[in-house]
């Protein structure tokens, strides 16, 4: 990774609220304690993303695991690498596997998706990358989903969207703030020296264009 561009804030000047936060995002993940100690140089960031992130992706009406793989959609889109080489566990316990994450940007033609699924993922990639759909697209939403859902996906894609283009500018990594656990890291990133590998593979999704 080149050179980090905002330091990490100390967890030393932390209060005891963003302290606990901290140690929700070293225990549960996603996002993992690097990204919340860069946003944690403005207080006023730190508590909008983590309080946003909680009502969006974490609660709400829409189920999580769909709302993860539109997650790794725009990670993957954006090639932000901090937030791909990351997954919920939530989802993973719900059933979502590794396999799904593979066929992401070629979900239209992918048998693994249902048409809910893939509703979403066409959804994600309307906003994404800032396309025109006509009313077939819209069609197709309304038939999956309620009016509540799709303004709650769509505040979700876009928060994550707009996070993770930005993070994807750091050049943070994991393993550099309470690095002890690898809660919430792709399976098979358990410690940074498994990162490191991942990224000097030919196969590594960041390198496909």
């Amino acid at each position: 990774m080149d050179h980090q561009r905002i330091s990490y804030y100390p967890l030393s000047q932390m209060d005891d609220a963003m302290l606990v936060e901290m140690q929700r995002c070293a225990r549960e993940g996603t996002p993992r304690p690097e990204s919340s100690a860069v946003r944690a140089h403005s207080r006023a960031a730190f508590w909008a993303f983590a309080n946003s992130w909680a009502g969006l992706f974490r609660g709400g009406v829409v189920e999580h695991s769909l709302k993860e793989l539109c997650r790794v959609y725009v990670s993957r889109s954006v090639k932000c690498e901090y937030c791909g080489n990351q997954r919920s566990v939530a989802a993973q316990g719900a059933g979502l596997g590794e396999g799904a994450m593979d066929e992401l940007l070629n979900f239209e033609s992918a048998s693994i998706y249902d048409e809910r699924q893939k509703a979403a993922l066409a959804y994600a990639e309307a906003i994404t990358w800032r396309l025109n759909p006509d009313d077939a697209f819209w069609n197709r939403l309304h038939a999956n989903f309620t009016e509540e859902e799709l303004v709650e996906l769509a505040c979700f894609i876009s928060l994550t969207m707009g996070q993770q283009s930005w993070i994807r500018l750091l050049n943070i990594d994991h393993f550099q703030v309470l690095a002890d656990g690898a809660a919430s890291m792709a399976p098979g990133l358990e410690s940074a020296d498994d990162v490191a590998a991942l990224r000097a593979d030919e196969n590594y999704w960041a390198k496909r264009s």
